[in-house]
């Protein structure tokens, strides 16, 4: 996961169900901390942005990712679950374009990132760190169109 630290930069205003997400996020904080804990994350308390919405564990020895939790409306936009399943045994077709670069960012950056995807669908994406066991261990991400 090497990804240049600054890529990524979250827009000046995002999708109605990605705002939630960072909304919901930044609430998620306990006392003076910059990141939320990933144990603190409750999906079904997104109501309907949770099923735009996917979690994703980022190991660090060796560096992989892995798909966690991934919301409903992902799954079909993908076309089959991939929950359980590592990035590396996932086809990185719409809308998992660029996702391993933009996880790198975000856990470089300890920081949310967006991606924005042109094209006849387009769609954005969010990600935000979540700290556990004295690392980022786990990202909060949504997709919206």
């Amino acid at each position: 996961m090497h990804e240049p630290a600054d890529g990524y930069p979250l827009p000046p205003t995002l999708e109605v169900d990605l705002e939630r997400l960072r909304t919901y996020w930044d609430a998620l904080k306990r006392g003076g901390n910059a990141i939320p804990f990933w144990d603190d994350v409750r999906l079904s308390a997104l109501a309907d942005a949770g099923a735009g919405a996917l979690l994703i564990d980022a190991f660090e020895n060796p560096p992989r990712l892995r798909f966690n939790t991934v919301g409903a409306r992902v799954i079909a936009r993908y076309g089959q679950a991939v929950g359980g399943r590592f990035f590396d045994e996932v086809e990185p077709h719409s809308p998992f374009e660029l996702l391993t670069a933009q996880c790198s960012a975000t856990v470089a950056r300890r920081a949310p990132t967006y991606y924005r995807h042109p094209g006849d669908q387009p769609y954005g994406r969010l990600l935000l760190p979540l700290w556990g066991n004295g690392h980022i261990g786990m990202l909060l991400g949504g997709i919206a169109p």
